[in-house]
């Protein structure tokens, strides 16, 4: 079984897969679409999903520091909706605070220019909210 995780932005989609019996998770793809056009993304992601056989996907949710929900926060929600009505997946919202600057200092630590780190930051981003759902998912076995 595969499972995908997915860091949502205004204009790029990251996405991390791992299958369940190796339990690695890994950058798959980073999903460009204009501005705010999730129908877009969506469209381009439903195909990964049918391609993966994928079974469940975590969806970032970006919470404030002090763990109030704000607009971005919506915006992982209404995609959450679209998704699952899409596809019939479950969708699990994971906390994803500061997992873009995490996934920055691993790059940096990598020694990646700031043009790659640009590139790839979004899968490595989503590679972060897919472990950190896989931990809790062991948590509740």
């Amino acid at each position: 079984m595969n499972y995908l995780g997915l860091d949502l932005g205004t204009k790029t989609l990251g996405v991390a897969i791992c299958n369940t019996s190796s339990k690695l998770a890994r950058p798959l793809k980073v999903i460009r679409f204009p501005f705010e056009d999730y129908q877009s993304a969506l469209k381009e992601l439903i195909q990964i999903i049918d391609e993966y056989q994928v079974y469940k996907i975590a969806l970032g949710l970006p919470k404030n520091m002090d763990g109030t929900l704000g607009f971005a926060s919506t915006r992982s929600k209404n995609f959450k909706k679209m998704l699952e009505e899409k596809t019939n997946i479950p969708v699990c919202l994971v906390d994803e605070r500061l997992t873009s600057k995490e996934a920055e200092n691993i790059l940096l630590e990598a020694d990646l220019s700031r043009k790659k780190r640009k590139n790839v930051i979004d899968g490595v981003a989503a590679v972060l909210i897919l472990e950190t759902f896989m931990k809790m998912e062991e948590n509740y076995e």
